[in-house]
């Protein structure tokens, strides 16, 4: 049995989050599809796309077929960041931002380069860390861009230290009243929080079969999409703007089903999406009080 050092002992608590980070230290050739996806300009994101596709990837060369839909793709992902991160608001190059759930840092890096400000990531795998890390310095940003071993349900940071926050499809892996505590507590007064999560449907009722699946197949534990607001509205964080991506994101997922990188998870997310019982939501809320 491997036995954990102190500092890792320190980061994840639970047993749970244990399994999750082991996943990405020990098995991070699995992750094809990000992986591939990334080598096309060296933005690695572990996220999925909005957008309608250049269905002309599809025509064209045979054997090139394949490259192109990987592009267009990873072009789709790209997208959904940059949405993400025209909703953080007036953020000034000496502002500081958080990047909940960093992964190997894509939508950190497209932060800097956009507001010139102070980004830090934050993610339960040493991997993603070191690599991220490696990526700040390759592209000359390691002054400004960096990462960290650490859990975003506990930080360590300053109180009031950030002035906008992001999640990108990693709540469903935390308890929603656990995290927004501590990104409220993390927040500058008005600061901004910006969310993109896919959620279940609660008006349906209970969780469908391929909602079920999603969260078997992923090992996380998707909220209801009534569960965010409650625990925004227990945390000070009130809602500015709430956008329905649903709709946005279908053309991605059947884009998917083309490529070689197609993992199966696909059909789930097409059914669940199309029968309205899983929602892609963008929701941005700002920090009230102190």
């Amino acid at each position: 049995m491997t036995m954990l050092n102190p500092k890792t002992e320190a980061v994840l608590h639970t047993s749970y989050q244990k399994s999750v980070a082991a996943y990405w230290n020990n098995n991070p050739n699995d992750d094809r599809v990000n992986t591939v996806l990334g080598e096309v300009d060296g933005l690695y994101h572990h996220h999925y796309g909005i957008g309608d596709p250049d269905l002309s990837v599809l025509e064209g060369p045979e054997s090139t077929r394949q490259e192109r839909i990987v592009e267009e793709l990873h072009r789709l992902e790209t997208a959904q960041a940059s949405l993400l991160l025209d909703h953080l608001g007036d953020v000034r190059p000496g502002d500081r931002l958080m990047d909940g759930g960093s992964g190997r840092g894509g939508t950190s890096f497209m932060a800097n380069q956009r507001f010139g400000c102070q980004v830090d990531g934050v993610t339960i795998s040493e991997y993603q860390v070191g690599f991220a890390n490696e990526q700040a310095k390759h592209r000359g940003v390691a002054d400004k861009v960096q990462f960290y071993f650490r859990n975003m349900l506990d930080t360590g940071f300053d109180s009031g230290a950030m002035r906008g926050i992001w999640t990108n499809e990693t709540t469903m892996y935390v308890d929603l009243f656990d995290l927004f505590r501590e990104f409220s507590r993390l927040l500058e007064p008005g600061g901004r929080y910006v969310c993109i999560t896919g959620c279940s449907n609660d008006v349906a009722g209970g969780r469908s079969a391929s909602v079920s699946w999603i969260d078997a197949h992923y090992g996380c534990m998707i909220h209801p999409r009534s569960e965010y607001f409650r625990a925004m509205a227990e945390n000070n964080l009130v809602p500015i703007d709430v956008v329905d991506l649903t709709a946005a994101t279908i053309p991605y997922w059947d884009l998917r089903t083309k490529s070689e990188l197609a993992t199966g998870v696909e059909k789930p997310f097409l059914t669940a999406y199309r029968e309205g019982s899983f929602q892609y939501l963008l929701i941005a809320a700002d920090k009230v009080g102190r």
